[in-house]
């Protein structure tokens, strides 16, 4: 028997389930790997939990059992890609009230596939089986992103490969790990009028002196940046206007 799954506890961590591999590789029904095993080991997690994921997918019948005894687990679930999420693995992921992704993880989707065999009629069926799993699919991943059905349907037939950034801003994951740091967007902004307020300044003292304001008059403000002007000081404006403009 090959378990795809352990669970552990600790007092830093809590609760930790850790999914590696393929899911459900050997058999999801029968004796090798059941999903009452599966079960019993998370119903003694009576608290939050942080489900790690690295895995390539595997059984859709797995994957729906386990996302949805994880919607179910009365903790919090915190779901984190330190690998890849692809295919049912990534269903799962869905399941996490909160799903991060390493910088280097991936997650994939895609359409579900299977093996056929029989006439005409065995084929029909067999297409009709999986265009209803994938819209058991996509109800997952609706309810994660947001992001429409028909939208859901084009990324899974294109087979969509997300790095964590776009995993986020598609509204697959929340966020993207080990980045705490937010971007300081109002100081970007005032190094900016800064920088301008330099440039003209130093434009400014390419001038003849006797057009420059006077050390007694008030600094140069970024809302009244211009002298008052005259003939010579117009000149010299023009000639230097394309370069201030490039800047």
């Amino acid at each position: 028997m090959r378990k795809f799954w352990n669970f552990s506890k600790s007092e830093e961590d809590g609760y930790t389930l850790r999914l590696d591999g393929e899911i459900a590789a050997e058999s999801w029904w029968g004796d090798e790997v059941t999903p009452k095993m599966f079960m019993g080991e998370l119903e003694k997690c009576d608290g939050d939990i942080t489900v790690w994921i690295n895995s390539p997918g595997g059984d859709v019948v797995a994957g729906s059992q386990i996302y949805t005894a994880l919607k179910e687990h009365k903790g919090q679930v915190t779901v984190k890609v330190d690998g890849i999420a692809a295919s049912a693995a990534s269903v799962i992921a869905m399941a996490g009230d909160f799903v991060y992704m390493s910088p280097t993880s991936i997650l994939m989707i895609h359409d579900p596939m299977t093996i056929a065999m029989g006439d005409e009629g065995a084929m029909e069926q067999a297409i009709a089986i999986l265009k209803e799993c994938k819209e058991s699919i996509i109800n997952a991943y609706c309810l994660k992103t947001g992001i429409s059905r028909g939208k859901i349907s084009r990324l899974m037939s294109d087979e969509t490969w997300m790095n964590a950034k776009k995993a986020v801003e598609l509204g697959f994951a929340d966020k993207v790990l080990y980045t705490e740091k937010e971007p300081e967007t109002e100081d970007v902004l005032d190094s900016y009028i800064f920088g301008r307020r330099v440039v003209f300044n130093s434009l400014l003292e390419k001038l003849p002196k006797d057009e420059q304001l006077s050390s007694e008059q008030e600094p140069l403000t970024t809302e009244d940046m211009q002298p008052e002007p005259s003939a010579t000081y117009l000149n010299e404006i023009e000639s230097l206007k394309t370069a201030f403009d490039i800047i």
